[in-house]
């Protein structure tokens, strides 16, 4: 299903509204929306326990679905994957009956805007976190589906990735239940939307793409790769990680492990990357003696504060890998 959600009037509901569970007899306040799915809506709200999210639909099924991957997912060990679930009911508001489930409320940043306030040396960092992740999912027999920046959240610290909308969840040899365009590898020609690792391992690396270029964009041309590989070719922040991203878009990985085997390599040497240099045109030398002598010193004064702040930064992100482990 793709994912071009348009609200269903039934449950979009207007802040202060009050649920009371059909069932449970739970009460909840509606405070504000948090965002919207293809089968429902996802309300801030207050209840007797503190803040939780509510994911209110129309479909049973569907929310019966959710609900039982969110219980999976408690199940994996040593693992949080998704929000933990705290409450299923149904209520009626203004004559409809609505199924709705509360889970706990993450309070965070949204990806992107979490990497434009710490800086990109973070970037590498939660996408192998993400990875991690996803591994274990793909472990338990499920890919994530409509994996996108929307349904991923910064909480901390420490700084942990955490997953929202559990909506497009799949068991693995399925067809994808839902999906965005940008992040599908069928929109892109690249693949099929059977549910396996590959898939959202492409969906990953259209984040990463997204993180470089923040204004999605449409396919072009009979060749859409081409068009992918060229933009992630020329973005310098991409630059560490291009060959990681190429082998994700193609399908060359068949294990979340694998790409974050790889992305733990091109995170240590990020510090020592180089973008290609362009050229400039050459200016006259100073003929002063002691104005070279001052320039070299500078120089090098210059590359012992890289090295320095390297070291440093290549220290801090073992000692995260270590407590990531």
């Amino acid at each position: 299903m793709k994912n071009s959600y348009s609200e269903n009037p039934a449950y979009k509901l207007a802040v202060g509204t009050r649920l009371i569970g059909k069932w449970h007899q739970n009460r909840y306040k509606v405070i504000r929306s948090l965002g919207s799915g293809a089968t429902g809506k996802v309300y801030l709200a207050e209840s007797v326990s503190g803040l939780v999210a509510l994911k209110v639909g129309v479909d049973n099924m569907a929310i019966t679905s959710e609900v039982n991957v969110l219980k999976h997912f408690s199940k994996v060990q040593g693992q949080t994957l998704g929000p933990s679930l705290l409450d299923v009911d149904d209520a009626v508001i203004n004559g409809v009956n609505l199924p709705f489930y509360a889970m706990e409320y993450l309070d965070g940043s949204e990806l992107m805007d979490y990497l434009s306030k710490r800086g990109s040396e973070w970037f590498g960092i939660l996408m192998i976190q993400l990875l991690g992740d996803l591994e274990k999912l793909h472990q338990a027999g499920w890919a994530f589906g409509d994996l996108k920046p929307d349904n991923l959240l910064v909480v901390g610290p420490p700084a942990r990735i955490r997953w929202l909308d559990v909506g497009g969840t799949t068991l693995l040899g399925r067809s994808i239940k839902e999906y965005t365009e940008f992040y599908d590898r069928g929109y892109w020609g690249c693949g099929t939307r059977v549910a396996e690792p590959s898939y959202d391992l492409f969906a990953v690396a259209m984040i990463m793409i997204n993180c470089a270029y923040p204004k999605r964009f449409d396919k072009k041309g009979e060749k859409p790769f081409n068009q992918l590989r060229q933009m992630v070719e020329e973005s310098n922040y991409l630059g560490p990680y291009r060959s990681v991203i190429l082998k994700a878009l193609q399908g060359k990985y068949a294990y979340a492990t694998e790409m974050r085997k790889e992305l733990v390599q091109a995170v240590s040497s990020a510090s020592s990357y180089t973008a290609p240099k362009t050229r400039v045109k050459p200016q006259k030398k100073p003929k002063a003696k002691h104005i070279k002598r001052k320039k070299k010193k500078k120089s090098s004064y210059f590359v012992e504060i890289f090295l320095f702040c390297s070291f440093i930064l290549l220290a801090y992100i073992l000692y995260l890998f270590g407590q990531m482990m």
